[in-house]
């Protein structure tokens, strides 16, 4: 079974910071991969763009791997989980962006999606911090302090 938890955040403000995320992928319990990366900064930046962006890329990968097996999707973001199965409505321009983008990336497959607490995606939310802090240095190379 595949299991996988994603994360995203917006830093140092939401909205308008650096929106960015990480996901990590298991396989019976031992990790087969991390992904992270940085969505953008500034207008339109949100937790929620980062968190399905996050999702988004970690059913890129699915795709991208050919994965055929019972798939378990956490996350510590209610609304992203909850529209995902169906429970919340999808009204946001970010939730109709991405929801029916995310499903179609998911047709076919055998995928359940499960709310856990912050405390059970550590790893998933170090991987955007990761990705926030490549980001940065990125943004800033070859600037010397002052």
């Amino acid at each position: 079974m595949i299991t996988i938890y994603f994360d995203g955040l917006c830093y140092p403000k939401n909205p308008g910071g650096v929106a960015a995320y990480g996901y990590i992928v298991y396989r019976d319990g031992v990790p087969i991969w991390r992904g992270f990366g940085a969505v953008g900064e500034g207008r339109g930046m949100t937790n929620n763009v980062a968190e399905y962006e996050g999702l988004r890329a970690a059913a890129q990968w699915l795709v991208d791997e050919g994965i055929k097996e019972k798939i378990l999707i956490k996350g510590d973001s209610q609304l992203v989980i909850k529209q995902m199965k169906g429970e919340y409505r999808v009204n946001s321009a970010t939730s109709k962006k991405y929801v029916p983008e995310i499903k179609r990336l998911l047709v076919g497959m055998d995928v359940s999606f499960s709310w856990v607490p912050r405390e059970e995606n550590e790893e998933a939310d170090e991987l955007s911090r990761v990705a926030y802090e490549s980001y940065c240095r990125r943004r800033h190379k070859g600037v010397n302090p002052v």
